[in-house]
């Protein structure tokens, strides 16, 4: 099977991607922003594996810190792994959820957390935001906030906009659900150098033939059944065809197909799918501000440290604490490389911002405004000052939204020969951003060879059942909560084994 791979960029990677900057060859790079490598994103794992068996240029970091602007820090370093026993142990121990607030949880909701059942819970949470789900959970402010930063505004979403199906998933995978945690590794070095130029060579060693810096500019389907696609003066032929891009460029990409004379295909069917396609969103603009300073940051700052109340910064990252490229760049000239993110950066909610730059954004308020943050995340930052930096916009993330799962589109398509991948497709496992990436890549790829009578790649998910839905008899206790904790407890042990895991 002869295959191509096109790639706008100058790098593979995606989203994920990483590029030298300043053209004088003293090792700095730029990327989208920190990306956090979970334990249970088996499958990006399993890819990463094709050329680095054991993993090793995946490092742990020791901690996911949290920090409100009022002061409080939230850990997730030393909680138990097997749920629901870490959700107890985070309670006891989190200043942002004191005992005293626990009357105030609305029950009902706070069980939902741990009675999921996949892929039938998707759908209960259809027109639902993630705002309104905390609403009526009632946690206390603290434990909002922390909710909110890790599984909501991590997708680049404003809580109203983002759907609660999806937070309530992200709770499951990261905490409630599975044996792995909140803990994650990062790469060793920039994301090209160890991750997708080595798998760019790989995919070449095996007779791919990868063009990046190559658009795809139209997709067509002939009458015989073949695809073309046009690549600025070049028009490639193929069997079948994968289109993963960013949402927008999804939905500039395939409209044309609806004009098409495709026997094939129902009409209906046909007709339902563009409805769907064109109802697709893009999220708000993010930023990302990466600054290498004159001076060191203090020795104890971690390397990711998670942010909430101090206006857009959502983290900040100490990039020498683990890259390579950083920490050489940090030893030759004395200074720190540190790295601003804004997931959520809306000119139609924040006036202030409003500009005519990238997104129409003002990048210098933007900028200032990052900076001020920082300084009061890192006092010691005022101090300092900036021998390089880089700021990047962009707003080509899917919205996960408020709307119907099942108008979500999928990998599969009307069209014989067409499969999509990307993050912003529905998959019936509680999965999302990079690993819903690697996912669908592999269904996608599935789905295709299975037309062949090719059997495709597995795939690995943490238990779609959440531990209350284990045990059923839980569940008939409703509110005596003290008799469905003692029950809880007797599952506790089984948990992580539910599902195999694939070996690390």
């Amino acid at each position: 099977m002869r295959v191509t791979l096109l790639e706008a960029c100058d790098q593979l990677g995606g989203r994920v991607r990483a590029w030298p900057v300043g053209g004088d060859g003293d090792g700095r790079t730029m990327s989208r922003g920190f990306h956090a490598f979970f334990r249970q994103y088996y499958t990006l794992r399993a890819l990463l594996r094709r050329t680095d068996p054991q993993l090793r240029h995946l490092v742990p970091v020791p901690d996911y810190p949290l920090r409100r602007g009022d002061g409080l820090t939230d850990s997730f370093a030393a909680l138990p792994l097997t749920p629901p026993v870490n959700l107890a142990a985070f309670v006891v121990r989190s200043p942002t959820f004191p005992v005293s607030a626990l009357p105030q949880v609305h029950l009902p909701s706070a069980i939902e957390l741990v009675s999921v059942s996949y892929p039938e819970s998707h759908e209960r949470y259809d027109g639902e935001s993630a705002q309104d789900f905390l609403d009526r959970l009632r946690f206390p402010d603290g434990a909002r906030h922390l909710a909110l930063e890790v599984f909501a505004r991590s997708f680049f979403a404003h809580p109203t906009e983002f759907g609660a199906g999806e937070l309530v998933g992200m709770f499951h995978t990261y905490f409630a659900g599975s044996s792995e945690g909140l803990l994650f590794d990062v790469p060793d070095d920039d994301y090209d150098t160890v991750l997708w130029a080595p798998l760019g060579r790989y995919l070449q060693g095996l007779g791919v033939d990868v063009r990046t810096g190559t658009r795809a500019d139209a997709l067509s389907r002939s009458a015989d059944g073949v695809w073309r696609v046009r690549a600025g003066a070049e028009e490639l032929t193929c069997d079948a065809v994968v289109v993963a891009t960013d949402p927008r460029v999804t939905r500039e990409l395939l409209p044309p197909l609806a004009q098409a004379d495709i026997a094939e295909t129902d009409d209906a069917a046909r007709r339902d799918w563009h409805r769907r396609l064109a109802a697709g969103r893009n999220a708000p603009p993010f930023a990302v501000l990466r600054l290498w300073l004159d001076g060191l940051v203090e020795p104890g700052r971690e390397a990711f440290l998670g942010t909430s109340g101090y206006d857009l910064l959502d983290n900040v990252t100490v990039l020498e604490r683990f890259e390579q490229g950083a920490a050489d760049w940090a030893r030759e000239h004395g200074g720190s490389v540190v790295e601003l993110h804004a997931y959520a950066t809306d000119p139609q909610r924040d006036a202030d911002l409003a500009g005519d730059g990238p997104r129409g954004l003002d990048t210098g308020r933007l900028r200032t405004r990052l900076l001020d943050a920082l300084h009061d995340v890192y006092p010691e930052t005022r101090g300092l000052g900036t021998l390089h930096e880089e700021l990047l916009v962009e707003d080509d993330c899917g919205l996960v939204g408020t709307g119907p799962w099942r108008d979500r589109l999928t990998v599969d398509t009307p069209y014989p020969g067409l499969a999509l991948a990307g993050d912003g497709l529905r998959v019936d496992w509680p999965i999302a951003l990079m690993e819903r990436a690697a996912v669908t890549g592999v269904l996608a790829a599935n789905h295709l060879l299975r037309a062949w009578g090719v059997r495709g790649e597995d795939v690995w998910t943490v238990p779609l059942q959440g531990v209350l839905r284990r045990r059923p008899d839980v569940l008939r206790h409703g509110p005596d909560v003290r008799a469905a904790g003692a029950a809880v407890a007797r599952t506790a042990r089984a948990v992580r084994h539910r599902i195999p895991l694939p070996r690390r």
